[in-house]
């Protein structure tokens, strides 16, 4: 059963945007945290942006200013928008769901930025 589906990633030149969206499951409740991950080849994951119900928001130091984490409840999207994007924002970005007793992860979807 697919509980988050994720789209909008790409290839896309430096300074370039791009907007990740991801689309939860009904059956995803009692939502606590919605995050955007990514991992590098070679590298550990690392957590990018969070929003919690609260509505605080966290960053990644390298993606503040450039980077917002959005959330619409009626269309069960969280999204990451993503602006004057760098090389080194390349990698698989995946969406997390963190709910009371469940955690939920996405596919992930692929993000290149490059000349």
């Amino acid at each position: 059963q697919v509980q988050l589906v994720e789209s909008g990633g790409g290839l896309v030149q430096p300074g370039g945007s791009l907007r990740l969206s991801c689309v939860y499951g009904r059956s995803v409740s009692d939502i606590e945290t919605m995050s955007w991950f990514r991992q590098a080849p070679g590298n550990k994951r690392e957590l990018v942006a969070s929003f919690t119900r609260d509505g605080s928001q966290n960053y990644l130091d390298s993606v503040k200013g450039r980077f917002a984490i959005s959330r619409d409840t009626a269309k069960r999207t969280v999204s990451l928008q993503m602006n004057s994007l760098k090389p080194e924002d390349t990698g698989t970005y995946y969406c997390n769901i963190e709910g009371w007793y469940n955690s939920y992860w996405g596919q992930g979807t692929q993000v290149i930025v490059s000349s």
